[in-house]
């Protein structure tokens, strides 16, 4: 698979990615998918823990905007309580709304990251245009044919990323890696 799907980063869940760790590499801002990235398709608004961390991002002064590429009533009901600049039908693989969102924010390629659970789309759209790109395995993936295909297909460029990052990495890929594509992570 093609290095635009090569994540500079991934992570077992959204919430370790720390505010230390985003300013060490000067990101001050924060291009986010929603669903099985900070919740499953079927939770429609934050919890607790996703407003500390938007609440944390804020402190240090990082911005954030969702980037989703679900409708409008779903990413307007999840952003009620937190009130962040959103795009939904993002369109994502292409980048369009990624660079609406940048310009938005007053940032720029060297200094904004994409974070989402998929590389054919998060990744790759962020990669289009030379973002970071984090992914996170997703929380509870969807187990129709059309996602599992998808799925399957993220695993040989999960592989290099674990060839080259080795160690620890292999363990948080291994939602991929022992192709457990039903599965609820917590």
């Amino acid at each position: 698979m093609s290095s635009w799907f090569l994540p500079d980063y991934i992570f077992a869940k959204f919430d370790d990615i720390t505010v230390d760790f985003l300013a060490s590499r000067g990101i001050k801002a924060l291009l986010i998918d929603i669903d099985n990235t900070l919740a499953p398709y079927e939770v429609a608004e934050p919890d607790e823990r996703i407003a500390e961390w938007f609440k944390m991002l804020r402190e240090r002064g990082i911005s954030a905007t969702l980037v989703s590429n679900n409708g409008r009533e779903r990413v307007e009901l999840f952003n009620r309580t937190l009130g962040l600049p959103y795009y939904y039908k993002s369109g994502k693989p292409f980048a369009k709304n990624l660079k609406k969102a940048m310009a938005a924010m007053g940032s720029d390629k060297t200094n904004t990251a994409m974070l989402g659970d998929q590389l054919l789309t998060d990744a790759a759209a962020g990669k289009h245009i030379g973002l970071t790109t984090i992914i996170v395995p997703p929380i509870r993936d969807k187990s129709n044919l059309f996602f599992r295909s998808k799925r399957a297909l993220e695993v040989p460029t999960i592989k290099a990323y674990v060839k080259k990052h080795g160690g620890e990495s292999a363990l948080i890929c291994d939602f991929w890696l022992n192709k457990r594509f039903n599965e609820k992570r917590g």
